[in-house]
């Protein structure tokens, strides 16, 4: 290569990186902010969800559903054997007041629940029947029974291997029992799993916990009041979001306790009445959800369609096999660890079975969404007209849709829920990020106090942001730490199977009885 020709490539490449940095000049601050973090996570928001060898399955729902058909077989169908005895624990007829613990078992289901109910059930659910058809329902309803069995064993070992302090603190979760199981079963690597595992569950705090919700929050608030920078809603939601939880998980639970249940029923009982309001169709959208789950009346490819977009929705929704519910159930206030699994196994139950479900009927039902002979799916709009809008950011505008077609006033209803569930997913999500931290860097105030604030600032990225680098990012961010927890609870399901077998027998002898309050 010539000198000359050396010189006009060398110029050619300032002139470039110039442009460039003209470009760069005439960026909003929401743009740089957007695109600076496209850049650094494309590599690990691609690792995660590449395919499985030789289909369009992404590896890491495979994974997810295996683990979660494993231990229902395991343990004979817990999630339904016991399902009864759950609901006992929730009420608190076994619960004694003097056991370690920070919270009821009724304020660590909200908690954890909290942080899986949420944009998923009213955005995701639109976009996975969008995608996949009705018959994405079925396997979403499927594989959130399945999880209900995760839930169980990941739980059970976050109360069995917790560290309780003397000044009636604890913490837990899979950092813990890894550690610590690996050691009692004289396996290594157990601490090492531990530390991978804090750090994806840092980063799934910082992204799917706030980054994705504070995202969506922005985008219903403006959608009311009009377009305004993203910084505003950050910085707003996040001096609220601090002000609860600098209080710690006793402050989180006073909040989720209230909050959670609030928004479930105002949620359910809106598609209660819109199902009721067209009671006649609910057959025929049974029927249509069975034969979308076999033969395929979606735009994904058929069967695999519907079940690649249900199982794939089940598995983001209700977060099992994840790792984060058995944190806040770690705080519960019992000396029994089986019995804060037995809780928790109600978690996929409620979050996907119920309230997904009921979305899904409802975009069914109200006929907002259709289909073309080429299987293109579209969005009704005000006035009837078919308009193509499926797609990872159309899912809000979709369940809107559906809900505004029954209930004329809802669609207001639903922005004040999408700005509460955002809220509780992440005050939650702060408490699992903090224990993954304190983990990490050791207990105390001051380090405390500094995840806080960086989790808080995090929410004002997150309000600044794009959607799709965002929702990309919390996604991979969260099931990484799946591929870590379910690789741990293999090798320590047979704890939980010893833990589960003592606590029956004493059940079934008298020995467990009931607390009178």
């Amino acid at each position: 290569m010539s000198i000359l020709h050396r010189l006009m490539l060398a110029g050619a490449g300032i002139l470039a990186m110039t442009g460039s940095a003209l470009a760069q000049d005439t960026m909003t601050l929401d743009q740089k902010v957007n695109e600076a973090f496209a850049n650094a996570t494309g590599p690990f928001v691609s690792l995660i969800f590449s395919p499985f060898p030789g289909t369009n399955f992404p590896w890491i729902v495979m994974w997810l559903v295996i683990a979660a058909t494993v231990f229902t077989l395991y343990f004979a169908f817990v999630q339904f054997r016991f399902f009864g005895h759950a609901i006992a624990l929730v009420s608190g007829k076994y619960s004694d007041p003097n056991d370690a613990g920070e919270v009821s078992h009724f304020q660590a289901l909200t908690t954890a629940l909290s942080g899986t109910v949420g944009l998923g059930n009213i955005a995701g659910v639109a976009v996975a029947v969008g995608i996949g058809g009705p018959g994405a329902t079925f396997w979403m309803i499927v594989a959130g029974l399945l999880g209900m069995a995760s839930k169980f064993t990941e739980c059970t070992l976050g109360v069995k291997y917790r560290n309780e302090y003397p000044d009636g603190t604890v913490s837990g979760g899979p950092m813990y029992y890894m550690s610590k199981g690996f050691s009692q079963l004289g396996l290594p690597g157990g601490k090492i799993l531990a530390v991978v595992f804090s750090v994806f569950c840092i980063l799934g705090a910082l992204g799917g916990g706030n980054m994705f919700q504070a995202n969506q929050a922005h985008a219903q608030i403006s959608g009311i009041v009009g377009e305004y920078p993203g910084w505003i809603t950050g910085i707003i939601f996040a001096g609220i979001v601090f002000a609860v939880i600098v209080g710690g998980i006793k402050s989180i639970a006073n909040v989720t306790e209230k909050v959670v249940p609030f928004m479930g029923i105002l949620y359910v009982g809106a598609a209660v009445i819109i199902l009721a309001m067209n009671a006649d169709k609910i057959g025929w959208a049974f029927g249509q959800i069975w034969e979308g789950a076999f033969t395929g009346l979606g735009v994904a490819g058929g069967m695999v369609g519907a079940l690649i977009q249900g199982f794939k929705r089940a598995a983001f929704s209700n977060e099992a096999g994840v790792g984060s519910a058995a944190i806040a159930h770690s705080a519960v206030r019992t000396k029994e660890p089986i019995t804060e699994g037995f809780v928790s196994l109600l978690e996929p139950l409620i979050d996907t079975v119920v309230i997904c479900t009921m979305t899904a009927l409802v975009i069914i039902i109200t006929g907002q969404l259709v289909m073309n002979d080429a299987g293109t799916a579209f969005l009704l709009n005000d006035a009837g007209t078919a308009i193509r809008t499926i797609g990872d950011t159309s899912g809000v505008a979709l369940t809107s849709a559906a809900f505004g077609a029954g209930i004329s006033w809802f669609p207001y209803v639903l922005a004040v829920a999408v700005v509460l569930f955002a809220f509780s997913t992440m005050i939650s999500w702060s408490y699992y990020g903090l224990k993954a931290w304190t983990y990490l860097f050791g207990e105390g105030k001051v380090k405390e106090i500094i995840f806080k604030v960086i989790f808080c600032i995090f929410i004002v990225i997150g309000a600044s942001a794009n959607l799709g680098p965002v929702i990309d990012f919390s996604d991979a961010a969260i099931f990484a730490m799946a591929v870590v927890n379910i690789f741990a609870l293999y090798f320590l399901m047979k704890i939980v199977r010893e833990e589960l077998a003592s606590y029956s027998a004493r059940l079934k002898s008298g020995e467990i009885k009931r607390y009178e309050h």
